[in-house]
């Protein structure tokens, strides 16, 4: 039987530029990242039920510090700067990357990253690569496969199977995956039952 941790209460609690203006606090992290423009700000709103919270841009690439979202007083949802903006600048990208990887590969508070994958796509490169370093910080990581409501049921699953036989060899096995869609507000169970049991088994 699912069981599907409900969301009480939400709000944006701060953002950091660096790993050291990374709020000092008792609570679990689970981060969210993702290709420019895969949906995260969508998913932030989706996932804690407020339409809003995180501002939803039409601009790929606007996230430039790790927000966090305090959930329930007891654990924090931390969207990070997407990854592959074309159109940011060579020294900005350069913080991005710093900046993600000092808080993926130094962060005590983080406990599980999920990883947005858009599942209209075939696999792309840039996903790939990013997985296959992330496997390397050694944490715990799954993939949410978005905008699931773009295309039919049978186009997701197949999708998602072409990206799991892509990024098997790279990572040695596949992670749980999961679909979800903001728009239409499905799979948002399966997510927060994902999430309370990444929570449970830090």
């Amino acid at each position: 039987m699912l069981s599907v941790m409900k969301i009480r209460s939400a709000r944006f609690a701060g953002g950091a530029r660096s790993l050291r203006e990374c709020p000092a606090w008792p609570y679990p992290e689970i981060a969210l990242i993702g290709r420019s423009n895969v949906g995260k700000s969508s998913l932030v709103n989706f996932l804690l039920n407020q339409r809003g919270l995180a501002k939803v841009s039409a601009t790929p690439g606007k996230t430039r510090e790790l927000n966090f979202f305090l959930v329930d007083d007891a654990w924090v949802l931390a969207d990070l700067p997407g990854y592959g903006y074309a159109k940011a600048s060579r020294a900005e990208k350069s913080l991005f990357n710093e900046l993600v990887g000092d808080y993926l590969e130094r962060r005590d508070n983080l406990r599980h990253v999920l990883v947005l994958i858009d599942s209209r796509l075939p696999p792309q490169r840039i996903d790939l690569d990013f997985s296959a370093w992330l496997a390397t910080t050694g944490a715990a990581f799954s993939f949410v496969f978005t905008k699931a409501d773009k295309q039919s049921p049978a186009k997701t699953g197949a999708s998602i199977a072409l990206f799991q036989e892509a990024v098997h060899p790279m990572l040695g096995g596949i992670p749980e995956c999961l679909a979800c869609s903001a728009a239409k507000r499905g799979g948002r169970d399966a997510l927060l039952a994902h999430v309370g049991r990444a929570l449970e088994s830090a």
